[in-house]
Formats: C-alpha cells, sequence, structure tokens
C-alpha cells in the first residue's frame, strides 16, 4: 500500500508538537521544583537561625532641635529629610518581606513612636495613620501600597509640623528604652526591631540623673567637659567608667538599628565616643543584634538598612 507523503508529514509534525509540549512541562515541573526548593532552603535557614518570620518593626523619632534646618543647616540634604528617606528605607523592605511570605505565615506590624509625645495633635493623628498590622485576613497589593505610599509621605510631613512648632523640648530616648520599649515594642512570636532615629545625643530635663560618671544622657557640652578629644578616649571611657546608666531590661528579644549620628565639628573623635556609648548601652541591655550609624545620604544607607531588615543575624 502505498502511503501519501503528506500524511507522513502530517504525523511527523503531531509528534514534535507532543514532544515540545512534554519538554515544556517538564521544564515547568522542573521551575516549580527549583522554587520550592529555594523556599525549604529560606524556612530551614530561619529555622535553624531561631529567627521568627513575623516581623515587628518601630521608629523611635528624636524630634529635637537636631531637625532644625536653621539651626543645623545642610545643604546637601537637610537631616529631617535623611530621617524620612531611612523611615522610607525600611518600610520599603518590611513590604518586601511580606511579599516573600505565604499569606497563610502574614502576621507583621510597623508603627511609630516618640518620647515626649509632642504637643501638636496632628502629629500625633499623623503616628496614628502610620500604625499597620498585616494578617492574612487584610493583605492586599492596596494595603502594601497603602503602607509605602504613607510612610514616604507623613514622616516629612511630621518633620514640617515639628519644625514649624518649634517646640523642641528634648529626646527622653533613655526613659523610653526604661519605661516603654518592652510594652510597645516587644511581641512574641515577633522578630522585633526598633529603629530609632537620633543624632546621638541624649538630653531632656525630666530625666537628667548621674550615677558616678554613668549619666542618663549625653550632650556635646557633656563629652566637652570629660575631655574625649585625644586619641586615648576610649582609654579615658574605660578607666573611669563613662557611659549611660543602663535599664534593669533584658532586651535580648529585640533588634535595635540606630540611624543618624550626627557629631558637633571640632573634636574628630566625637563619633567614635558617641557610638561606643550607645555600643557599650546597648551591650549592657544584652542586645543581640544592633547597628550604629552615621547621618550618611539614604541613598547610601538603603542596602545597609534592607539588610539589617530581611538579612540573616
Amino acid at each position: 500500500m502505498k502511503i501519501n507523503p503528506l500524511y507522513i508529514k502530517i504525523l511527523l509534525y503531531a509528534f514534535v508538537l507532543i514532544m515540545i509540549s512534554c519538554s515544556c512541562k517538564s521544564d515547568s515541573h522542573k521551575e516549580k521544583q527549583a522554587e520550592q526548593q529555594v523556599q525549604n532552603v529560606v524556612v530551614k535557614t530561619k529555622q535553624n537561625n531561631n529567627l521568627p518570620s513575623n516581623l515587628n518593626i518601630s521608629f523611635l523619632l528624636d524630634l529635637s532641635d537636631r531637625i532644625d534646618p536653621e539651626k543645623y543647616p545642610n545643604p546637601t540634604m537637610e537631616y529631617y529629610q535623611r530621617d524620612a528617606g531611612y523611615i522610607q528605607a525600611v518600610s520599603e523592605a518590611f513590604t518586601d518581606h511580606i511579599r516573600s511570605k505565604q499569606l497563610r505565615l502574614v502576621n507583621d506590624k510597623i508603627q511609630l513612636f516618640f518620647d515626649p509625645e509632642p504637643l501638636n495633635p496632628e502629629i500625633n493623628n499623623i503616628s496614628n495613620q502610620l500604625k499597620f498590622a498585616i494578617t492574612r485576613n487584610n493583605l492586599s497589593k492596596e494595603l502594601l501600597s497603602k503602607i509605602n505610599d504613607m510612610y514616604t509621605s507623613q514622616p516629612e510631613a511630621i518633620y514640617k509640623h515639628a519644625i514649624a512648632d518649634k517646640n523642641y523640648v528634648g529626646s527622653d530616648t533613655w526613659r523610653f528604652f526604661k519605661d516603654k520599649i518592652k510594652d510597645y515594642c516587644i511581641q512574641k512570636n515577633h522578630r522585633n526591631i526598633l529603629v530609632v532615629l537620633t543624632d546621638g545625643y541624649i538630653y531632656h530635663e525630666n530625666s537628667k540623673m548621674k550615677e558616678g560618671n554613668r549619666t542618663t544622657y549625653i550632650t556635646p557640652q557633656t563629652l566637652k567637659a570629660y575631655k574625649l578629644n585625644t586619641s586615648k578616649w576610649k582609654e579615658k571611657m574605660q578607666n573611669e567608667d563613662l557611659g549611660f546608666i543602663p535599664v534593669n531590661q533584658n532586651l535580648e528579644k529585640i533588634d535595635i538599628l540606630v540611624l543618624g549620628i550626627n557629631p558637633n565639628e571640632g573634636n574628630p573623635y566625637e563619633a567614635y565616643i558617641i557610638k561606643e556609648y550607645w555600643s557599650s548601652w546597648l551591650t549592657e541591655m544584652n542586645v543581640k543584634r544592633f547597628e550604629i550609624k552615621n547621618a550618611d545620604l539614604p541613598s547610601n544607607l538603603k542596602t545597609v538598612i534592607h539588610e539589617f531588615i530581611l538579612g540573616q543575624p
């Protein structure tokens, strides 16, 4: 029987299509397997590091006169604008984290605090709008976009209100750590992170205490009085036990990111001294993971911020 050549071509064409289809399904299956393997590695890594997958991020803003563009101008970028940029970068890392999770695992929070609370009701109203709790029940693309939009525009609005008021009462950071950090910023089954926006100096008239050479505050005048202006500043600090009075709390369940260190000019060692004050204080309070960064441009610190929020300890 003579076979029609056209029939043979049709059979060959059908065979090729079947093989391509099988190959595509196989590739798709392999891709899904690879994705699952990556996900398994991420989960195992987190489990091995005892790192909860839920984030609880808090900001503590220092609204003292350090943000005053008239008193401390910076033509490259004002310091309050740098703060706003840092906050935006943290918000982006936060939403990136949520997007990477399975829906059933979503239980993440982000919020913002001051100490003392500003007298301006508009500032407090904005801070209330910046508190978000995201769960599987309310998660949506629109909500994540809203979080990023709010944390892009509203922090700068807070600073502008504070600057317009010119009611700079100082920063009671020490008392916040003593009385509020555990209640406000630490939750079970979460990775707790506090981002402190500060120039590194701490002062509030209602929390001015001294025990030996330990204090609840540091100011440029304080450091000048201690004459920490030589290369032996660290040795002098150790010998004279200079530093913050530690609070009687175990803060091992929270990570601390300090951004915006901005020493006064005149002492080339002042930035290192401020960082030593903070580093020793956090270590004495048993904070396991912390970083302290100068007031650099937000674009320069974005990678550092994302790695701190999203990276493994």
